[in-house]
């Protein structure tokens, strides 16, 4: 018993093959919105299982991304890498994102982690148990290739269509 609400554990199945799972909620909205969480976590499984590529999770991937494109922007002129430099910082904002919502100093950690990955730690994270930088591989903190490459893209491509609507609405009224 939790409260006054009951629960049902299934448990011993023989066959691994399949299971039910029963989701509660309060309301109706509250329920399909854990059926919707439920289902993007079951999606992310499937296609680690079609796609087993895995990379280190605790911002380590951002901040290896941000360290290469820092590296490339050094290696071009004019306003693009101004724009490659911004997408460096952006590529940034995911580990501190992770760091604040654990409740720990982000500028801190996302320092310490740039400097362990400069130092060729590459295998660095945060750990956002104990808050500190630790190494991904020992915990087992990975995630999906393919979820972490769908959501880059889909973030680029975000970006790229609000730079071209500002390109838009700053463009001069035409004459009439």
């Amino acid at each position: 018993m939790i409260g006054e609400d009951k629960f049902i554990k299934f448990s011993g199945c023989k066959s691994n093959k399949s299971c039910t799972i029963v989701l509660r909620g309060s309301s109706k909205h509250i329920l399909d919105e854990a059926e919707r969480s439920f289902h993007d976590a079951i999606c992310v499984l499937v296609n680690t299982i079609k796609n087993s590529r895995v990379l280190y999770g605790g911002g380590n991937s951002e901040m290896r991304m941000a360290a290469a494109v820092d590296k490339l922007a050094k290696s071009v002129k004019g306003k693009t890498a101004i724009a490659i430099e911004a997408y460096s910082r952006a590529l940034r904002q995911l580990p501190c994102i992770l760091a604040d919502n654990g409740g720990f100093d982000s500028s801190e950690l996302v320092q310490d982690l740039k400097v362990e990955i400069e130092n060729g730690n590459t295998s660095m994270g945060l750990n956002l148990y104990e808050g500190y930088i630790d190494c991904m591989k020992k915990l087992g903190v990975t995630e999906s290739f393919r979820a972490k490459e769908q959501a880059l893209m889909s973030a680029s491509e975000a970006a790229e269509m609000i730079l071209r609507v500002d390109n838009i609405i700053k463009c001069a009224p035409r004459e009439r």
